[in-house]
């Protein structure tokens, strides 16, 4: 294959995977970073799985400025927008939402004066969710999360109006520029680099024994692997344009996740903790020692799900299974030295 894919943000987690599964199914990829002395590392990551070597590219852009996004579009058929600047959470909502829907629109207006075919936009299925997760029931794609909710926390409501902006911009530009969007779950599964493992510093903290006990919290979970196998379906099938596709997995409480670790680990498993922390304890920690928690208290007890029966039908996408998942992402992480299992 010859198409030229833009993978923004190809430092991330997510990012660093597009990139690797592009460059294994023979497309040529660019990718965006912020910093141009990064794009060493990304190359030195990505060739630990395939061989980069004259099909991978690097543009200088910034998701918070319209500079660099016309060389970064040059050329490209299809743009996987997976960047975005919420790596740090915010107690404030204009710390989130302003650069996550400009910089959505930067990448779309970008991609439409370029000639781009298609973006898929990578959301997240807390975008398609009840303003409550205590709510019962399984929802699909078609519900959106309302962002007008009082009791939402700054990242759902930024999630939610900057997918929002994006179909109201592809609305604006039909028949200039195809939208598709992605709204995964919990994202584990492998590392290519200890650089930026998002999500999975859960997994981390269990193997290392960080965490003293664990809340009740259930996860969708669903692996980095597949969930870029469900991006590029949508990327190149007709049917998936100006459509939204969940790309959650099984359901797990915490609990359930750090049995399956000491299972699979065996030694190496002895730190992850056991505890359950009762939901009130963590409310009272969250209020008066510790208000990083407040992001986790809504979904203590959690009883919404979400299908993907819209991605497995539509795209014929399938999931390994969780327990796989699990492992290779705490076994990656064991062997790239981020979690070791002995303390000093």
């Amino acid at each position: 294959m010859s198409d030229l894919v833009l993978v923004t943000g190809g430092t991330g987690y997510i990012g660093g995977w597009c990139i690797t599964e592009l460059l294994r199914r023979g497309y040529t990829v660019r990718t965006t970073v912020r910093d141009a002395g990064r794009a060493q590392a990304v190359t030195e990551a990505v060739s630990r799985e395939v061989d980069p070597t004259g099909r991978l590219s690097f543009a200088t852009a910034d998701l918070t400025t319209d500079e660099g996004w016309p060389e970064a579009m040059r050329d490209a058929a299809y743009v996987l927008h997976v960047a975005s600047p919420l790596g740090a959470r915010s107690d404030a909502d204009a710390d989130l939402i302003t650069p996550a829907r400009d910089g959505a629109l930067r990448v779309l207006q970008a991609a439409a004066e370029a000639g781009v075919r298609r973006v898929v936009m990578t959301s997240a299925a807390n975008a398609a969710s009840p303003s409550s997760y205590a709510a019962e029931g399984v929802t699909d794609e078609t519900l959106w999360t309302d962002p007008e909710e009082p009791t939402l926390i700054p990242y759902r409501r930024s999630k939610t109006l900057a997918e929002r902006a994006a179909w109201d911009f592809a609305e604006q530009h039909a028949g200039d520029l195809e939208l598709a969007t992605v709204l995964p779950g919990a994202v584990f599964g492998p590392v290519l680099t200890t650089g930026n493992i998002g999500s999975v510093a859960i997994i981390q903290r269990m193997i290392k024994g960080e965490m003293t006990g664990i809340p009740r919290i259930g996860l969708e979970i669903v692996d980095v692997r597949d969930l870029v196998d469900v991006h590029l379906r949508a990327m190149t099938q007709p049917a998936a344009a100006g459509q939204r596709f969940l790309a959650t997995g099984e359901f797990l409480w915490m609990s359930d996740m750090a049995a399956v670790l000491r299972d699979g680990l065996g030694e190496r498993g002895r730190h992850v903790p056991t505890r359950r922390i009762p939901d009130f304890a963590v409310r009272l920690a969250a209020r008066f020692r510790d208000p990083s928690l407040r992001e986790i208290t809504p979904a203590l007890g959690r009883r919404n799900r979400h299908t993907t029966e819209k991605a497995r039908t539509l795209l014929g996408w399938e999931t390994r299974p969780t327990r796989e998942t699990l492992l290779d992402c705490a076994n990656s992480l064991i062997a790239h030295g981020a979690a070791s299992t002995t303390r000093g």
